[in-house]
C-alpha cells in the first residue's frame, strides 16, 4: 500500500547509509540508488548529498522526510483497519526490551505472538532499561518491555513476570555452591552493568537493603551487556549478579557457578511499558494483553543447575 520509492528514501535516510538501507530492505545497493534517483527525478530535486564518504539529508530531504513518515503510518493505520473491519489485527509494531528480556524471553514471547496474529510486523530495538523508557517517550517504539522501574510519569508499566537475581562466580571459585554471609560481599570484586541498566539498579538496591554499601565492593568492570558481563566473570575479573535466565547455558556447561548470599533478596518483576493514558490499541494493545495473560506459559524452562536458588 506504500509508495515503494517512499519506503526506500525513508531507509536511507533513517541509516544514512545506502548498503545498510540495502540490507534492510533485501535490495543490491544499486536498486537503492536507482530507486532514490528516480524519486529525486520525480520531484525535480536533489535528497540526498554524497560527499567525503557520508550521506546527508538535503533541505529538500529534511522537508520530505516527515511527510514520508505520515504517508508510511496512514498506510499502516489503513491496513490495520481492514483487516480489523474482520475481527483481525495486522499494522507494524515496535517493540523496545531491555537486554535481558530480549536476549532470553522476548523471541518466545514474538514467536507466540506471531502464531496468533500473523499479519502483524515485528521490529525490535535493543537497550537498557533507561534507553527502551525513552524510545518509547519519543515514539520511536510502542512498547516497552523493561527490567527496572521506568521513572517516569509520561509511562506507565504493568508487571508481567518474576524474575529473580543470582550471584554467579566462576567454577573453580571458593564460593562456588555455596552459601556465603552477605557481609562477605564487603571488599569483594564485582563485574557490573552500566549506569541506566534496570538490572544494575535492582542489585545496588537490594545490596543497600541487606546492609552492604555499594561503595564497599570494589569494581572490576563495567560491561554494556550481559554477555559481556557473564564472559568477565567466567575469566575471573569478579563475581556477578544476573537474571537466573541469563546464566541457564552457563550454568548447564559447568562454566559459573552460583552462590547463595543469605540475607540478599533480588526479586525484581519484569513489566511492559506504555505510553501513560488509554490503553494502547491496534498491535501494540494485542501484543501488551498477550504478554500479560501468556508471558509465563512462554517463557523458556529452567533445567539442570539452572534451578539453583
Amino acid at each position: 500500500m506504500e509508495n515503494f520509492r517512499l519506503r526506500v528514501f525513508r531507509a536511507v535516510a533513517r541509516h544514512l547509509n545506502f548498503r545498510m538501507a540495502s540490507e534492510e530492505l533485501l535490495l543490491t545497493q544499486p536498486a537503492v540508488t536507482q530507486q532514490v534517483k528516480a524519486l529525486e527525478a520525480e520531484l525535480g530535486v536533489a535528497l540526498f548529498e554524497r560527499a567525503g564518504g557520508r550521506v546527508t539529508l538535503t533541505a529538500a530531504g529534511e522537508t520530505l522526510l516527515p511527510f514520508a513518515e505520515r504517508m508510511a503510518a496512514l498506510a499502516d493505520e489503513a491496513r490495520a483497519a481492514v483487516v480489523a473491519a474482520t475481527g483481525g489485527t495486522a499494522g507494524s509494531l515496535a517493540i523496545g526490551a531491555s537486554q535481558t528480556i530480549g536476549q532470553y524471553l522476548l523471541p518466545r514471547l514474538i514467536a507466540g505472538f506471531l502464531r496468533e496474529f500473523p499479519l502483524v510486523e515485528v521490529s525490535v530495538m535493543g537497550g537498557n532499561t533507561q534507553a527502551v523508557v525513552e524510545a518509547l517517550a519519543e515514539h520511536r517504539v510502542q512498547v516497552g518491555l523493561i527490567e527496572g522501574p521506568a521513572l517516569r510519569r509520561d509511562v506507565q508499566v504493568s508487571d508481567f513476570m518474576q524474575d529473580h537475581m543470582v550471584c554467579v562466580v566462576p567454577a573453580g571459585h571458593e564460593w562456588a555452591d555455596e552459601e556465603i554471609p552477605v557481609a562477605a560481599l564487603r571488599g569483594a570484586t564485582v563485574v557490573t552493568r552500566e549506569l541506566g541498566s534496570g538490572s544494575r539498579r535492582i542489585v545496588e538496591q537490594g545490596l543497600e537493603e541487606a546492609g552492604v554499601r555499594v561503595r564497599e565492593l570494589r569494581v572490576g568492570m563495567t560491561a554494556d551487556s550481559t554477555e559481556g558481563m557473564l564472559s568477565a566473570v567466567e575469566a575471573g575479573l569478579g563475581i556477578g549478579f544476573v537474571s537466573r535466565w541469563a546464566v541457564r547455558n552457563q550454568l548447564a556447561l559447568g562454566t559459573l557457578r552460583v552462590v547463595r548470599v543469605k540475607g540478599l533478596k533480588l526479586a525484581r518483576m519484569f513489566a511492559i511499558a506504555t505510553l501513560a493514558g488509554p490503553e494502547p490499541a491496534g498491535a501494540a494493545g494485542a501484543f501488551r494483553r498477550f504478554v500479560l495473560e501468556r508471558a509465563e506459559q512462554l517463557a523458556p524452562r529452567a533445567t539442570g543447575r539452572a534451578r539453583t536458588k
